[in-house]
């Protein structure tokens, strides 16, 4: 997705060989814009996937998920990191990692949002190990419901969460994908499959 690629170019801050800062326009400051065509692509990516709810993980997910939700006419779900008073009974619940903030997590679900019959799209703002994406897909088949596929905003090649979902079968759609943060440069994949072909 171009218009994605052109504003990690132009704001992302490469931190390190595995991090890249993005919160001018993703997870911290959200550019509305951006957001309506990331939700405009997803729904294109997975229109014949019969979507009935979109699964995310708070807060960096919401507004992307929420588009995608959008375009697709389907409710969003957010998996909830803090215990709430609220929300207590009848969890679907999964341990996950963050990678970026190095800490663990359990994300819940209230179990009347999620229903056996539904095909459910995960949306995320980054791939990386994959440990939020297989937490959310843990709650889906807990609810025995189905995971449609995945929607990934920046996805990073370079490391194994992309690989191990596919190998698992599942779809996933990234709209960018990251072969390298290597010299504070950040190189895209399809550019680097270009170079090599």
């Amino acid at each position: 997705m171009d218009l994605l690629k052109q504003k990690i170019q132009s704001e992302g801050k490469v931190l390190s060989n595995q991090v890249l800062k993005v919160d001018s326009f993703l997870n911290h400051q959200i550019d509305p814009v951006l957001m309506v065509e990331i939700g405009k692509e997803f729904a294109r990516r997975f229109q014949s996937e019969r979507i009935t709810k979109v699964l995310t993980i708070e807060s960096s997910g919401i507004a992307p998920g929420l588009m995608a939700a959008l375009e697709l006419q389907v409710p969003v779900v957010f998996a909830r990191k803090r215990k709430s008073l609220t929300l207590v009974n009848d969890l679907l619940t999964a341990t996950v990692h963050s990678f970026t903030k190095n800490e663990t997590n359990e994300i819940s679900v209230s179990s009347k949002f999620i229903a056996s019959d539904d095909r459910v799209l995960v949306i995320d703002d980054f791939l990386a190990n994959g440990q939020a994406a297989l937490g959310l897909a843990e709650i889906v088949n807990q609810a025995g419901a189905e995971v449609a596929g995945f929607g990934i905003v920046i996805e990073k090649s370079f490391q194994e969460g992309g690989q191990s979902l596919r190998e698992k079968g599942y779809k996933v759609e990234s709209l960018a994908r990251i072969s390298s943060l290597e010299n504070g440069e950040v190189a895209f994949l399809e550019e680097l499959e270009v170079a090599l072909s």
